[in-house]
């Protein structure tokens, strides 16, 4: 695969996924919105990784993947991604995904859909940067 068909890659699911969170909020399934949200934030991050000619790192820790990006992140932008990094329920044991359901109440979602989505475009601005 070609870098730029990489980055593509990269940026078209994490478009997609964007799709999913935004439908999951809408009908209430506010902790798969948050996971869908890491997604999208971690696909954002290895489009970049990808268009500054690196493989990224097989892990769904963000700070790890905005490290390897180079990225300069604004105030707050780690303590987020430390957070976000917790909605990856992926391999997580059954009691850890009941507690983050119990936890992803609708004024929980609220908040942190706000921080994703800011997040997202600041991504998808750096991208469109000369990196």
């Amino acid at each position: 695969m070609t870098q730029e068909a990489a980055v593509q890659f990269w940026l078209v699911s994490a478009a997609r996924n964007h799709d999913v969170a935004k439908s999951n909020f809408a009908s209430k399934h506010y902790d798969w919105a948050l996971f869908f949200w890491h997604l999208v934030i971690e696909k954002s991050l290895k489009a970049i990784i990808s268009q500054i000619g690196e493989a990224p790192i097989a892990s769904h820790n963000l700070l790890k993947l905005a490290k390897q990006a180079k990225l300069e992140l604004p105030e707050n932008y780690e303590e987020h991604l430390r957070e976000i990094t917790g909605f990856n329920l992926e391999a997580r044991y059954d009691d850890y995904k009941f507690s983050f359901y119990k936890k992803a109440t609708r004024d929980f979602a609220v908040t942190w859909v706000a921080v994703c989505e800011e997040i997202y475009q600041w991504l998808l601005q750096k991208h469109t940067e000369d990196i």
